[in-house]
This record gives structure tokens, sequence and C-alpha cells, in this order.
């Protein structure tokens, strides 16, 4: 069971700002240590999502594929209770994966659990939107090869303003930058493209996320997400 202390220490760690840290070149090398592994394409995923995220179209675009594996979507926090739970999932020995969309200091915690698990992290993006543009920093695995592609294709498509950097991990690959201005469009595309993306990684579906109906921006702020394969 994580000590109670440690548990508190990363939580203030991360609510400085250890996303943007883990994210930066500083910290490459850590990040190579848990990212890698090929995903288990059929295994059951469970999402973690905050509760602004469980009301967004990030829900929407994790259950848009009907050849996604199956999926339990998670309200999730830095709840003792729920914290408990993942780790005693971590530790079941089953094959399962873990998607989210959290705030800073509960991705910070569920990575870390993560790691002690000996899992590995496929993916890793942190994510700022305001007045209808988002920024997407990403870490990616060759498991994720074209989830970072795929977003910000679908972004420039709808028309919705933005700026991704990705670095892929283990790859000989140049660093992927793109931009796109905004065409007058506000929402949440991000949102539904990155959540079909991550849920249909490592399965044959190669279709898109819904564009969605309503332009109403639902999601505002900087949220951390992840894909781990236990």
């Amino acid at each position: 069971m994580m000590n109670v202390e440690r548990r508190s220490l990363l939580k203030g760690m991360a609510l400085g700002g250890l996303a943007g840290v883990a994210l930066s070149s500083s910290s490459l090398s850590l990040a190579n240590n848990v990212l890698g592994r090929p995903a288990h394409a059929q295994a059951p995923s469970l999402a973690l999502v905050s509760a602004e995220v469980a009301r967004s179209a990030f829900v929407q675009g994790l259950q848009a594929s009907p050849l996604a594996p199956p999926l339990q979507v998670l309200p999730a926090g830095l709840e003792l209770a729920v914290l408990l739970d993942l780790q005693q999932r971590l530790g079941s020995g089953q094959p399962q994966r873990l998607i989210g969309l959290l705030d800073d200091a509960s991705a910070a915690l569920i990575v870390d659990l993560a790691r002690s698990a000996g899992a590995r992290v496929q993916w890793l993006g942190q994510h700022s939107t305001s007045a209808g543009q988002s920024h997407h920093r990403l870490l990616s695995a060759q498991a994720s090869h074209g989830c970072a592609l795929q977003l910000g294709q679908q972004l420039h498509a709808c028309g919705q303003g933005f700026s991704l950097h990705e670095q892929r991990l283990h790859s000989p690959a140049p660093t992927l930058q793109l931009a796109s201005a905004n065409r007058g469009v506000a929402g949440d595309q991000w949102a539904a493209t990155l959540g079909y993306a991550l849920a249909v990684l490592g399965s044959t579906d190669t279709g898109q996320a819904p564009l969605l109906a309503s332009r109403r921006s639902a999601l505002t702020g900087t949220y951390v997400s992840f894909s781990i394969e236990v």
C-alpha cells in the first residue's frame, strides 16, 4: 500500500506543476523508463476522468468506436478509496489498460502508482485550452504512433486553433510540431478526438472521432492525458 505521507508529498509536487516538469526535456530519461511496451489490443480499458471531463466530449470520443476494447468510465480524483482501488487493479496481474484525462495532481499520482506497479505508460500529454485555442505537449511510444498526428489533422480540419508538440521516445522520428490558427471555431473537439484516439489505440480501428454538433467549450484550463498498460 502506498505510504500516505508519500502520497501527500506527491500531491503537493503535482499541485506545484509536476505535469509540466514531467514533459520537459530534463525528464525524458525518466519517461524513457516507463514508456514503450506494445499495447494489448483486446485488454479491457478503464477510463479515469475528473468530474468536469466526465461531462465533456472526451467521453463522447471514448465511446464512439464499436471496435474499441471494452471500456469502463470512472470519475476519479485524489480520493483515497479511488487510489486504493486503482492500486489493487494494478497489482491484480490481469492485462488491462488505463486511459485518463485528469487534473495535474491526480494524473501525477496515478502515473506514479503505475510506475511502482511495473506498468508502462504508452502516452502522456499535457493539454491547456482557453478562448477557442488548445495547446498540446505530448510524449508517445511506438504503441501510440499516429495519435498525435490524428489529433492535429482533425483539429485543423474542423477549424479549431491549436499548437501541438510531440516527442516520440525510442524512435529516430523527428519531433512533430503542428499549429493552426482558429477559424472562428470554439469548443472541445480536441477532447473528443483525443478520447477516440486513445480508446482505439492498439485496435484495428482506422476511423475518426465524431465531429461535434455543439461548439460550446466545456473544458478550460490544464489537463493531463495518459494511456497505461498493465
